[in-house]
């Protein structure tokens, strides 16, 4: 009876979307159901699957009405937009990206990761020596 272990509470849906206001973040509905969190300049789209909220795709900077993904170029990082718009990425802008899902994550409930604690993740790594290197001997440039 002393070490009677309370029931770990699953929070709904809203439940969580409320502990997200309560951090600072700002919610706004988007199309197909999903609600877009943002904070600052930083943005992820959210939706709910079953009990769990999983995101629609990576954190990244708010880009118009896009969402911009950080991109490894290899001898600099940018961020994308699905649309094909680039900008490079400054070091106050991957600062504001890994302290935003940091504090999703804890609002959320969710594990953090001791490799994503470390630093921002890239989405996509396109190192130019590394281009077409799966598809055989590539193109010279004196071909």
């Amino acid at each position: 009876m002393f070490f009677r272990r309370e029931r770990p509470k699953n929070p709904t849906f809203a439940d969580r979307m409320d502990n997200l206001r309560a951090a600072g973040f700002t919610l706004s509905p988007t199309a197909g159901g999903a609600v877009r969190v943002a904070r600052a300049n930083c943005a992820v789209d959210l939706k709910e699957e079953g009990a769990a909220v999983s995101a629609l795709g990576p954190a990244g900077i708010a880009m118009g009405s896009d969402i911009g993904v950080l991109i490894d170029g290899g001898y600099q990082k940018f961020f994308r937009t699905p649309a094909g718009k680039q900008k490079p990425a400054l070091a106050e802008e991957l600062d504001a990206v890994h302290h935003f899902e940091e504090d999703l994550k804890e609002a959320l409930g969710q594990e953090s990761f001791y490799n994503e604690a470390l630093g921002t993740v890239s989405t996509y790594y396109l190192y130019d020596r590394l281009q077409d290197r799966d598809r055989g001997v590539p193109k010279r440039v004196w071909e």
